[in-house]
């Protein structure tokens, strides 16, 4: 039997908007988010891991063979904003908890493989990082701001502040670390 294809990610983003939609067109009075609709935008909310990060290398002990080998069993938090006007007092470390203890399963589901570590990068031009630091996310340094297709050497780029989240106590372990 062939392997299915994953869905790609406008594919999901689209099924997610749809689901939304009806979730509040159907709804008869104000309340939680059904859990099904949770998982998917979980799974909007993440993508496979940066290649090469000196900080986050050295906080798991990878060299460059075992970041190779390794990579795909990270997943790199994309996009993450709550809008300015929405005032809920600690929604944003609600939400991030949230995606962290659902992902690990919906990554399996869809990629068929497991995920043992979050990342992300916050702006430091434009943000501190705070609902990262209260979710107790990692913060583990800094980029150098030359982005991947680097062939100056030099910042080209803002600096971004690196966060991580272990998803197993074995992290390390599990992604090949001495």
């Amino acid at each position: 039997m062939p392997r299915k294809n994953p869905p790609t990610p406008d594919q999901l983003l689209g099924e997610v908007k749809e689901q939304f939609r009806e979730w509040r067109r159907t709804r008869k009075s104000p309340r939680p988010m059904p859990e099904e609709l949770w998982q998917a935008a979980v799974s909007l909310s993440a993508n496979h891991s940066i290649r090469h990060i000196g900080c986050r290398d050295r906080f798991i002990g990878w060299n460059h063979n075992l970041r190779k080998v390794n990579l795909h069993l990270m997943a790199y938090n994309s996009r993450f904003l709550v809008l300015p006007w929405v005032r809920v007092p600690h929604l944003a470390s609600h939400i991030l908890g949230r995606i962290s203890r659902l992902l690990a399963n919906d990554w399996q589901t869809i990629y068929n493989h497991p995920v043992y570590y979050l990342e992300t990068f916050v702006d430091k031009d434009r943000f501190a990082g705070t609902c990262y630091k209260a979710a107790n996310w990692i913060y583990l340094g800094d980029t150098t701001g030359r982005g991947k297709n680097d062939h100056t050497h030099r910042p080209n780029r803002s600096i971004k502040a690196v966060w991580g989240y272990p998803l197993d106590k074995q992290f390390r372990r599990r992604l090949g670390a001495p």
